[in-house]
């Protein structure tokens, strides 16, 4: 006797699961994100513990007795994708790939295909275009492995089933939100489909050992479509960010478990496709004006590679009553709070002025050695005073106005004396960590305080 569906209330940011319709989450908080759905449970099975799993018992290993290989990974020919994954794609993982609409998803992935055939058998399953439509892509991308098979379809069942008969040793799913199961009685691309669907991925994956990639969308506030739990039940969460406008893009890390989540992999977009970027400090770089107030560069460090990213602040007087504050690329509260530590500790009035930060490339930059960069750019386009087209700075800054140390200095500054930096303004105690012989030509100014760093910024070279 079959179940009766029923109506139930689903979160699509978190998954939870309501009796009734709220307008916001209790779990996670989010308002309007309850949506409708139906459900229809799955009788129990007859046996022990009356649950629906009727397959055999998993087998229970000694930790010693378990083989792996710590040196077993696939390189995609893209070394810049290589590294965000953390040296090469794991056998067995499950990697999700999200990114905005036209952002390069599809193109990646394609693109990985023309190396990795040569080794491997690939199996390319697209929900949303026809294998006509990727043939076409393919030919602009040059991509013609006699190893890389398409299929069409949106049913997970049937891609499971295909999955098993041609055993491919690698997967791409595109996307996970076209995916369907007959089971579920919701619309393709609500948070049960996409769950369950996913279940069966990362099920597969786990038991054959096929390394799987799955694209998924975002949303409107740019996080992915779907529950929150999607993100828990994969290994590795990619993101390719970058404004469209802009050929730029990145590749960003969100988790993984076989390596960093600081790591970056920069990507130039051209019209035969994707090309990597190995120098991205020089592309952050290549346009900067020389002799202007109000920029400074910033020696950041994501992951194992340092880069060099130019930040701009232009203040000018406010015609309202309360003075506009905004940033492109920087944490707005962090503005605020840099301009609150000026006006307090370094004696500098921003209270009638408007002020705008913007970082350069359309990179973001959550890492706290930008405040002194931020901070002396501020102060130099208040005063109209160039800092030097030669001059890195990096350091974080207290409320106090004191200027505390940041880690990995020696290869922040190495980093910017290979690209002709030769005045670096850094904290104080970064000092100790750093050989001036290795830097032959190089003016190294250790700053405890603001006033201290404002002052060696506005001091003649010597």
């Amino acid at each position: 006797m079959c179940a009766k569906s029923k109506t139930i209330y689903v979160c699509k940011e978190c998954g939870c699961q309501l009796p009734k319709w709220q307008g916001r989450c209790p779990d996670c908080g989010a308002w309007n994100s309850i949506e409708e759905e139906l459900f229809s449970p799955q009788p129990a099975a007859k046996g022990l513990g009356g649950g629906r799993n009727t397959g055999p018992i998993p087998q229970v290993e000694s930790l010693r007795e378990v083989e792996a290989d710590e040196g077993e990974r696939y390189h995609s020919g893209l070394g810049e994708f290589d590294r965000v994954l953390g040296g090469g794609i794991v056998p067995g993982s499950v990697v999700l790939l999200s990114g905005d609409p036209g952002i390069g998803k599809s193109t990646l992935l394609l693109q990985i295909c023309q190396t990795l055939g040569e080794h491997l058998r690939l199996l390319y399953i697209s929900g949303e275009e026809s294998a006509r439509q990727i043939k076409l892509r393919a030919n602009r991308l040059k991509v013609d492995s006699p190893n890389l098979f398409l299929c069409a379809s949106t049913d997970i069942e049937y891609v499971l089933r295909v999955v098993k008969e041609t055993a491919p040793q690698l997967l791409i799913v595109d996307s996970i939100q076209t995916m369907c199961l007959s089971s579920v009685t919701s619309s393709p691309g609500s948070v049960t489909q996409v769950r369950e669907c996913t279940s069966l991925l990362t099920q597969m994956a786990k038991t054959t050992g096929i390394p799987t990639f799955i694209v998924g969308h975002v949303n409107k506030d740019g996080a992915i479509a779907g529950p929150k739990v999607l993100e828990h039940m994969v290994d590795t969460v990619l993101y390719f960010e970058g404004e469209r406008s802009l050929s730029y893009r990145v590749l960003r890390a969100q988790k993984n478990r076989y390596g960093s989540t600081n790591e970056i992999g920069v990507f130039e977009m051209e019209g035969d496709g994707l090309r990597e970027v190995p120098n991205p400090s020089m592309m952050l770089l290549s346009d900067r004006p020389e002799g202007v107030s109000g920029t400074c560069v910033v020696c950041l460090l994501e992951g194992t590679r340092p880069v060099l990213a130019e930040v701009q602040a232009l203040v000018a007087k406010t015609n309202f009553g309360a003075p506009r504050r905004a940033a492109t690329g920087f944490d707005y509260n962090r503005t605020v709070l840099l301009i609150a530590v000026l006006e307090k500790r370094g004696g500098f009035f921003f209270g009638n002025m408007d002020t705008y930060i913007n970082v350069v490339g359309g990179l973001w930059i959550d890492e706290p050695a930008a405040d002194l960069p931020i901070a002396l750019a501020l102060v130099s386009n208040l005063l109209d005073k160039p800092l030097g087209d030669d001059t890195a700075a990096f350091g974080e800054i207290g409320l106090s106005g004191e200027i505390r140390a940041v880690g990995q200095s020696l290869q922040r500054v190495s980093e910017a004396y290979r690209m002709g930096f030769r005045r670096f303004i850094l904290p104080q105690q970064c000092l100790k960590s750093l050989d001036a012989s290795q830097f032959p030509g190089a003016q190294l100014i250790g700053v405890r305080t603001i006033h201290q760093a404002i002052k060696a910024a506005a001091a003649p070279r010597g």
